[in-house]
């Protein structure tokens, strides 16, 4: 698989997180954990599902702990902290904090071997926040008194280990995407934990309620978490860290099309800056990259 290629499967994964809020919405009033251990569940088995016709696929759970860390911290720790963030504090506020990672992850990305940051991508993704606070400044005044500063905390902890688990998986580029059926199953039990920790059971009320549901496990929670491996393994990791800011504006242009926003000035005016961003990183990223040689300079190969 090509980089560009590779950097188009992760562009997928976005589109898929900006149904989140949608699917979300539509799936009733299951507590978080619950659903992250019933959406993770379905997202876990629909990679399973493939191994049907690839029983050696099995195979790639066979894993070092540190690898086994890593994926399932990264899931599961950005959710339970993300969750963490919405009980504690605001959620447009917590969303706004959080939406740092795209960021993170481009400038993280400069510590990757082979990788060189340029000022165009930090540049874009500079723009690509300033769309994104626009976006969130248009939906009422930030709330920024002391007893949120808890939630706020977490949805910054969450930022650093989703950034974090996105750029350390191009350290780990031998480790084949099967594996992220294994790390999606781990997460929906811990999940399932916290569920039973700090939750009451509420099930999806009707038809519709669990078909959206059923969608979040394998679109936004599932597939997605397969093609952003791919992506941020094989692809441009930094120009995948500005187009993550996309998300959010695709995500509250679905809900006004779907009737569940209103559509604002202050949406058009974050759109333009997400894809001025996107441009400013794009063509930074097309300029040739000097010539380097030696080994360690690109992410191992994914096995087949």
């Amino acid at each position: 698989m090509s980089p560009r290629t590779a950097t188009t499967t992760g562009f997928s994964a976005i589109l898929l997180w900006s149904l989140l809020a949608l699917f979300t919405a539509a799936s009733g009033k299951v507590p978080p954990f619950q659903l992250a251990a019933m959406t993770f569940l379905v997202g876990g088995l629909a990679g399973v599902a493939t191994w049907i016709r690839r029983p050696h696929a099995i195979r790639s759970l066979r894993q070092p702990p540190i690898v086994w860390a890593l994926g399932t911290g990264g899931l599961f720790g950005y959710h339970a902290l993300y969750f963490a963030a919405l009980r504690w504090a605001p959620p447009a506020e917590s969303g706004l904090v959080n939406y740092l990672w795209p960021l993170l992850i481009v400038l993280f990305s400069s510590f990757l071997p082979g990788e060189r940051l340029r000022a165009a991508h930090v540049g874009g993704a500079l723009v690509g926040f300033a769309g994104i606070l626009v976006l969130f400044l248009g939906r009422g005044a930030l709330d920024a008194r002391a007893e949120h500063l808890p939630g706020y905390a977490c949805a910054f902890a969450a930022a650093f280990v989703w950034a974090g688990y996105s750029v350390l998986s191009r350290r780990f580029g031998e480790v084949p995407t099967d594996a992220v059926a294994g790390f999606c199953l781990a997460t929906s039990a811990l999940s399932f934990l916290g569920h039973l920790a700090f939750e009451t059971t509420v099930w999806p009320e009707n038809t519709t309620q669990w078909l959206a549901l059923l969608s979040l496990g394998i679109g936004p929670v599932g597939i997605a978490f397969y093609v952003w491996d791919i992506g941020v393994k094989r692809g441009d990791i930094r120009l995948l860290g500005v187009a993550s800011y996309a998300a959010p504006v695709l995500s509250t242009s679905i809900l006004v099309l779907a009737g569940h926003a209103e559509p604002s000035i202050t949406l058009a005016v974050s759109c333009a800056l997400i894809v001025a961003g996107a441009l400013v990183a794009t063509l930074g990223a097309k300029r040739p990259e000097p010539h380097t040689s030696g080994k360690g300079t690109e992410a191992p190969p994914i096995p087949q």
